[in-house]
């Protein structure tokens, strides 16, 4: 590629992006400029690498990555491509649905987190990691993608708009950045290029609702999610120090309880009871894997197991394996796979509710959980500006479609049941 000169405006706060940083950080509201810019900023870096490293001409690679992502239209693909047309790079770069090229010999790769667990790995050689919408990204998802972004010189890039104070990211790079970090918070008022309509939009939300404006433009994190279900009873628990170090206990069974899917989540909670408590030691959740990634994640842990609880889909036959996920469990576990009474979604919800008081969850092992539970909050109708009567399915409901398989199953095993002979009694849950 012949030399050339790209010139662009970045806001003054963003001239960091340009310096060497191992983390580089941009955090606030709508309109604070902050994926426009590092479009803008990565493709100039990917053109000319001298840009940031002083004298380098090498091929710059750059993964773009979120917590997750079906599809390519799920990622900054787009908007990379809009921005090449913006900066006249047309020449420079190559476009295909799955990928963006540079007459460098750099390109943009583009992967979800959650789904690449197994996989990243390959991109360990990669030089630049930019994950957006950040504020959804996992624990579990963190400790995976940071250890493999590991080339000397390497960084990692971080948008997102702040939600929950306690959310993982925010935590972890705002509350208590780490080593060599650069973090920035921009709103609307940093980026001179807002318009009237904007500036009119804005004005609006906020005399509507000060704390939305706050949230969504000034980039502030909510005390809780707008309609979230179980606000009341994360609070609570908070407030009684049942969110702290759960150990395990070898005297008594560990009992799981799961929520299914594959393109989706599998979420899994991990419970004892004992005497009137149900302690949550554990928790894993993953998408894009096999039935028996999770069978060796149970057997990968030290614990003795009691029973396995699946939802009521659990009993439907897949078509690839002719068996259903009960039938395949029980090759693993004989005689201990149960599967939960279909109940509706909202006494489901109920029966949460009603055990909340009662649990105990381990702070660290069920972070990713706690966060999903968070953030688990009824669907808004946009015409009625009112809430549904059903939850949102998004990220934070598979967690929470696995606590209500936990409530639901308790339910059932507290139902009263009619008196029977000693040999036919029913095995105590614990």
């Amino acid at each position: 590629m012949a030399a050339t000169e790209c010139v662009a405006e970045f806001p003054a706060k963003l001239e960091f992006l340009f310096q060497p940083y191992r983390y580089k950080v941009v955090k606030g509201g709508r309109y604070g400029l902050k994926s426009w810019n590092f479009a803008r900023a990565l493709l100039m870096i990917c053109a000319q690498p001298g840009l940031l490293w002083a004298g380098r001409k090498d091929p710059v690679r750059i993964l773009c990555a979120r917590e997750t992502q079906k599809s390519i239209s799920e990622s900054v693909h787009q908007l990379l491509e809009d921005q090449i047309q913006n900066l006249n790079l047309s020449r420079f770069y190559t476009v295909t649905k799955s990928a963006i090229t540079c007459g460098t010999g750099g390109f943009f790769s583009f992967a979800g987190i959650r789904q690449n667990v197994n996989n990243l790995k390959s991109f360990e050689g990669y030089d630049i990691c930019w994950v957006e919408e950040a504020q959804t990204v996992s624990r579990n998802s963190w400790n995976v993608l940071i250890p493999t972004i590991r080339k000397e010189g390497s960084e990692i890039w971080v948008s997102y708009n702040p939600e929950l104070e306690t959310d993982e990211t925010h935590q972890r790079f705002a509350i208590h950045p780490p080593t060599n970090a650069k973090v920035v918070h921009t709103t609307w008022k940093d980026n001179p290029w807002v318009t009237e309509v904007i500036r009119q939009e804005i004005a609006d939300l906020r005399a509507r609702s000060e704390d939305d404006y706050l949230n969504v433009y000034e980039g502030m994190c909510k005390q809780a999610v707008e309609g979230a279900i179980y606000k009341q009873e994360i609070g609570a628990a908070e407030k009684d120090g049942r969110l702290t170090r759960v150990p395990y206990d070898p005297q008594h069974p560990v009992h799981t309880f799961w929520d299914l899917g594959f393109g989706d989540n599998t979420s899994i909670w991990f419970v004892q009871t004992i005497a009137f408590e149900f302690r949550i030691i554990d928790h894993l959740s993953a998408s894009l894997q096999a039935l028996s990634y999770y069978i060796k994640a149970l057997k990968d842990r030290p614990y003795v197991y009691g029973k396995h609880y699946l939802p009521h889909d659990g009993a439907a036959h897949e078509l690839g394996t002719g068996k259903s996920i009960e039938e395949q469990l029980r090759l693993h576990f004989p005689a201990s796979v149960f599967i939960t009474p279909k109940l509706s979604v909202a006494d489901g919800i109920a029966a949460a509710r009603a055990i909340f008081s009662r649990c105990w969850f381990d702070r660290d092992k069920c972070t990713d959980g706690l966060q999903s539970l968070r953030h688990y909050r009824y669907d808004r109708d946009e015409n009625l500006n009112t809430f549904k009567r059903e939850p949102l399915h998004d990220w934070a409901s598979h967690d929470a479609d696995a606590f209500r398989t936990f409530a639901v199953a308790i339910k059932e095993v507290q139902r009263p049941r009619p008196a029977r002979p000693p040999a036919k009694a029913p095995t105590a849950w614990s």
